[in-house]
């Protein structure tokens, strides 16, 4: 049973690391408090035991230096909105070229047809 948690905890851990640095990085909450879950009773379980402690750990610091990235970045990170004044303009220029293609269509040869 700790084998697997720990495994678990491996692979939420590093799963969380990775989506830290990615742009994806509000979603690495997840995958590491999932860390956090499959860590404790890892570490629970190990307590009777003399084994050693250091796949918990390692866990453990994996989550903690994926969490600190991903609250950093949630903090410190600003979407920026580009300038809307040129994206306004394209889009009326888009719907002139529109209406001047749907004016140009002969729509009564269709409808004769």
């Amino acid at each position: 049973m700790k084998k697997l948690l720990i495994i678990l905890g491996y692979i939420a851990a590093i799963l969380a690391l990775v989506l830290a640095v990615t742009p994806l990085f509000k979603i690495a909450y997840i995958p590491s408090i999932l860390a956090l879950i499959f860590g404790i009773p890892a570490l629970v379980t190990s307590k009777g035991q003399q084994t050693g402690k250091r796949a918990i750990q390692l866990v453990f610091l994996m989550t903690i230096i994926a969490l600190a990235l991903t609250t950093y970045k949630a903090v410190f990170t600003e979407s920026e909105v580009g300038n809307t004044e040129q994206l306004e303009q394209k889009e009326d220029q888009l719907e002139e070229e529109s209406i001047d293609e749907l004016e140009g269509l002969d729509l009564d040869e269709i409808d004769n047809e």
